[in-house]
């Protein structure tokens, strides 16, 4: 009983600890993100995608994807004005811990087993570039399969910076019925191979 007396406060001072950091995070990008429409645009592109998937007939098809292009330009110049942004703050206000869950200050404890949000999102960047310019010439349904894809690995970051790489992978589970391995396993090669040597430290 006495341990209780003793371990129950301090949990209540880590977790309060804990969610200043998360509201300073969220508040951190979120003044990046509010003059662009990042997420807007990238609830359009999905959405889009779905519509002329659907479509049955082959010509009103291609309108459809005809009508996204200039939403798939706005978010490919987003996402790299994004990355240029963040690269003018403090590097070690945005590293993100390895362990799956969220910890206190885990970043500043435990620099060697985090890495940099920035070059995450400069490498979200470059991949959702890579899908939307479709340099491998995959058909239409390829194509926006691989670029929903680097889309909510990019939302799967953002998550995992704000809070912990547990929550941002419930949060996809959750939001969009998909598992954080199938994701990985479609967006590109280049894609995968760099994230990992990044966020794993391989």
């Amino acid at each position: 009983m006495d341990l209780i007396l003793v371990l129950f406060p301090v949990a209540l001072v880590l977790l309060a600890v804990r969610q200043a950091e998360v509201r300073q995070r969220v508040a951190l990008l979120s003044e990046h993100l509010r003059p662009l429409r990042v997420e807007r645009h990238m609830e359009q592109l999905t959405e889009g995608y779905l519509r002329a998937l659907d479509e049955s007939d082959p010509t009103r098809a291609q309108v459809l994807w005809h009508e996204l292009t200039a939403t798939e330009d706005a978010l490919q110049n987003e996402l790299r004005q994004l990355a240029e942004a963040l690269q003018g703050v403090w590097g070690e206000r945005l590293r993100v811990s390895r362990w799956p869950m969220g910890l206190p200050h885990a970043t500043r404890f435990f620099p060697q087993a985090s890495f940099d949000f920035r070059a995450l999102v400069a490498l979200h960047a470059q991949g959702v570039a890579d899908a939307l310019g479709n340099a491998d010439g995959l058909p239409p349904r390829e194509r926006a399969f691989r670029a929903t894809a680097e889309l909510l690995l990019f939302q799967h970051s953002c998550h995992w910076f704000c809070r912990s790489q547990n929550v941002a992978s419930a949060r996809l589970l959750a939001r969009h019925r998909t598992h954080y391995g199938q994701v990985l396993e479609a967006v590109s090669p280049a894609t995968r191979t760099a994230y990992e040597r990044l966020v794993r430290g391989a």
